[in-house]
């Protein structure tokens, strides 16, 4: 059984997921954002403000590191390395 969760695109440039742990890992990185997102900006934004500066600051910066660190961790799954490819 192969350890490697994603593989190359066949066209442009990055991963996608090869089997169920790659699923698996997109599922809970979707769903570490949607936890993210619900308290700072979508909940807040029932009450009669809108979110506050430094929600959407707290937000912004939290995602993109959750977003770099989950493309970091597809980068050492994938079989192969990440290039711009034109297909076979």
């Amino acid at each position: 059984m192969s350890q490697y969760w994603f593989k190359p695109k066949t066209y442009g440039y990055g991963a996608t997921p090869s089997g169920w742990k790659g699923w698996a890992a997109v599922a809970i990185y979707v769903a570490l954002i949607l936890a993210l997102t619900l308290p700072l900006l979508a909940w807040p934004a029932d009450m009669p403000a809108s979110p506050k500066i430094w929600q959407l600051v707290t937000w912004a910066i939290l995602a993109v590191l959750l977003t770099l660190g989950f493309i970091r961790f597809t980068r050492t799954k994938t079989d192969g390395q990440w290039a711009w490819r034109w297909g076979k």
